[in-house]
């Protein structure tokens, strides 16, 4: 008898739950509340929003060639990107969390714990003086990071919203 290995999404539901509750904060908001920063010098709502979507596309399709090619430009949504970029409003940021979202689960959906080990290379657009921050990593590290990444930014996100009285990721606190 062959045993089947449950897919990573079985592991990572957590994660969907944690990309439903960034739609639920983000989808009410005003481009007022998008422009709301921790401070002057810091990224506002809506930029933290841009850079967790970004991301995904950075590492899900970038690195490992995930998803619709079609999302490509959405890495440049990232206010770090030397590609100057508009602030997205709220509906393209929701649009953004979701068809994003859809690369991370399909992609989560059709690995196991055997395709954690492998070795994925950085990205060929890489410029030569990224190549010694971008090693190559695991689809496990990157899955992580990616992660991580999410749960750090989105903490951000709250702690902005909740200094403004608006509820965060965790409701009001």
């Amino acid at each position: 008898m062959t045993e089947h290995a449950p897919s990573l999404l079985t592991f990572y539901q957590g994660w969907q739950t944690y990309q439903q509750s960034l739609i639920e904060v983000i989808e009410p908001l005003s481009s007022e509340q998008l422009a709301l920063s921790a401070g002057s010098h810091q990224w506002t709502v809506g930029m933290l929003a841009q850079h967790i979507i970004a991301n995904r596309v950075w590492w899900f399709q970038a690195w490992m060639g995930e998803g619709n090619p079609d999302l490509a430009p959405i890495a440049h949504w990232d206010p770090s990107d030397e590609v100057e970029v508009s602030p997205r409003n709220t509906a393209e940021l929701v649009a953004g969390l979701k068809s994003t979202w859809d690369i991370v689960a399909t992609a989560l959906g059709k690995w196991n714990a055997t395709n954690l080990d492998y070795i994925v290379q950085p990205p060929a657009t890489l410029k030569e003086e990224e190549r010694p921050y971008f090693p190559p990593h695991t689809r496990q590290w990157i899955i992580w990071h990616t992660l991580e990444h999410e749960i750090h930014h989105g903490g951000e996100l709250s702690f902005i919203l909740g200094e403004h009285g608006l509820p965060g990721i965790y409701g009001n606190f």
